[in-house]
């Protein structure tokens, strides 16, 4: 049985908050209704941001672009380039094709890349520059012509390096924009704003509500919730990396759940009293100090492999593998956002750096689905043809009775009168106002 030496004394509700879900609807419902106006008004209400206009021009790019000092701007590129490489390799994966399935009966798949897409990075304490390259990149390598970008001013300053990652992207345009006027404005269109048909990128509460309540008229990325870290170690993990590793995911905000599971009890008391070192003095301590209190975690189980089976059952957004044979959860485990193999990798540099995409399933999500991909921004499509006679007459007379097993008469007509034309020879019956001339 797992030994609990630390339990979450609240949990991370899996609905949403009533209150945020009616003002966001409110907002939605306005945005729908007056446009350009509302999303004016929300901004100034919001951001205490309404300029002339949202949209940043050519030129208002290229200033803002260069105003990045030089190393952060190499940075971006080289994550972004990172990004890239990934995704093309995915993109590389996804193949069309068309088969002979039987003579004459030509099946086949596209892979269509949506219209437009919505990217959002949000701004606010913590600017998440790396959402744009994960949002922006994986669009442009899916093959999407448009990207919007939007992104909020902070404290009415404008985010250079996240707008200078957007533009280096590949957006296409770019708006000092926010909140769920920005996910609004986007999926619905105003006068200024093209649609889009596809919005990926992080935010708050808000953020998250808006996406949940226009999916459907949109596709979105994930149903985002509170970012999640779950280390498995064993004996010989380093106490110390297990804790700087736990809080790190932590500081993403006081409701962000961060669990350990060992075989090793003594490896968990002395986490635990790393942690405790560690905190007073962290800078983030005001998001971690929450989080790790109300929502961290540090369970001892028996062996690895009963480490492994546990962690399944949280489904965890991140998961790190602090063991000496850390490739043994790829054979062993089914259930989380992303895998972080031995102790020279961590979570930080599959959010920041490393050039997987940080977008992942959180609040047991990865049970049923993976994290954002190129996949995403794809419409898997399928087309039939049949070319010979005998086949289409074949296909018609098994149509015509497997339409009439669920008394589906017009289907089963449609079988017919090709049964009838393509096999050259009078139909059993002819259905009312059907000709077999």
């Amino acid at each position: 049985m797992p030994r609990y030496l630390k339990s979450a004394t609240s949990t991370v509700s899996a609905t949403g908050d009533p209150a945020v879900a009616a003002t966001v609807s409110g907002v939605i419902a306005d945005i729908r209704s007056r446009g350009d106006d509302a999303v004016r008004e929300y901004s100034e209400k919001f951001d205490k941001w309404s300029p002339e206009t949202f949209r940043l021009s050519e030129e208002e790019v290229d200033r803002i672009v260069a105003s990045v000092p030089g190393q952060v701007i190499n940075d971006i590129k080289t994550v972004q380039n990172n990004v890239r490489t990934f995704a093309q390799h995915q993109r590389d994966s996804i193949l069309d094709f068309e088969v002979e399935s039987a003579p004459g009966v030509l099946l086949g798949q596209r892979n269509i890349p949506v219209s437009a897409a919505g990217a959002y990075a949000p701004g606010g304490r913590y600017p998440l520059v790396a959402s744009a390259h994960m949002t922006t990149v994986t669009a442009k390598v899916a093959g999407v012509p448009h990207v919007t970008a939007c992104t909020p001013p902070i404290r009415g300053e404008i985010p250079a390096a996240t707008v200078a990652a957007f533009h280096l992207a590949g957006a296409d345009d770019i708006y000092l924009l926010g909140g769920v006027q920005a996910v609004a404005a986007m999926a619905l269109g105003t006068e200024t704003i093209r649609p889009v048909n596809m919005l990926a990128g992080p935010g708050n509460a808000y953020v998250a509500e808006a996406k949940r309540q226009l999916f459907g008229q949109v596709g979105i990325d994930l149903f985002a919730g509170p970012t999640e870290v779950l280390i498995i170690a064993d004996a010989q993990a380093d106490p110390f990396i297990v804790a700087v590793d736990l809080l790190s995911q932590a500081e993403h905000g006081p409701d962000s759940p961060a669990i350990l599971i060992t075989e090793s009890a003594t490896l968990a008391e002395s986490v635990i009293r790393h942690i405790d070192d560690i905190m007073p003095n962290m800078p983030t301590k005001d998001f971690a100090g929450p989080a790790w209190r109300d929502h961290g975690q540090v369970i001892v189980v028996e062996s690895i492999s009963e480490a492994f089976r546990l962690a399944d059952t949280f489904a965890a957004e991140h998961v790190q593998i602090l063991t000496e044979e850390p490739r043994r959860a790829l054979d062993e485990m089914r259930d989380y956002g992303a895998l972080f193999l031995g102790e020279r990798t961590c979570v930080s540099y599959g959010d920041k750096v490393i050039g997987t995409n940080h977008t992942l399933p959180t609040r047991g999500a990865a049970r049923y689905t993976g994290g954002l991909w190129v996949g995403k921004y794809l419409k898997t499509v399928t087309y039939q043809e049949i070319t010979s006679d005998a086949a289409s007459a074949e296909l018609g007379t098994l149509c015509g009775r497997a339409a009439r097993v669920e008394s589906f008469e017009g289907h089963a007509r449609s079988g017919d009168v090709r049964a009838a034309k393509y096999s050259h020879t009078q139909l059993d019956r002819v259905p009312d106002g059907v000709s077999d001339e």
